[in-house]
């Protein structure tokens, strides 16, 4: 289950279909205790029936994120996606752990809790850019 004050319209969550199979959705409305996308069954599902997508590399990569070059001295264990001409934000995945990163002074330094839901990095992408973070196909 997911909690209600931490999915908006957009992010990617899961649900259990009647054969117990995880089948992912992007939510396009959120109402009194339900989550709506029109590709659900009877169109909407209630909170306690929607779950987080895990984030895994994967994911991650397909969202548009890039693995760090080593021959430009980037760590190869740092994935960035630049969202405007200045600016990007970068996730390092270490340990079977994603935490966000900042740019400081001495270089790339970590910053709040990390991230283990594909939700999570949505909205940290959405506080940080004010845009959306969707596939990249």
């Amino acid at each position: 289950m997911i909690e209600e004050s931490d999915i908006r319209i957009g992010n990617y969550v899961s649900y259990f279909d009647y054969n117990m199979e995880e089948t992912a959705f992007m939510v396009e409305g959120i109402l009194q205790g339900y989550v709506y996308n029109s590709g659900l069954p009877l169109s909407k599902l209630p909170y306690a029936k929607v779950n987080p997508m895990l984030l895994d590399v994967d994911l991650l990569q397909r969202f548009g994120f890039i693995k760090g070059d080593p021959e430009y001295g980037e760590d190869v264990n740092v994935y960035s996606l630049k969202y405007n001409r200045l600016h990007s934000v970068h996730v390092r995945y270490e340990n079977n752990v994603f935490q966000p990163l900042t740019d400081a002074a001495e270089g790339l330094v970590p910053y709040g809790r990390s991230i283990v839901h594909v939700h999570q990095l949505q909205n940290l992408f959405h506080a940080v850019t004010r845009d959306e973070l969707a596939f990249f196909e």
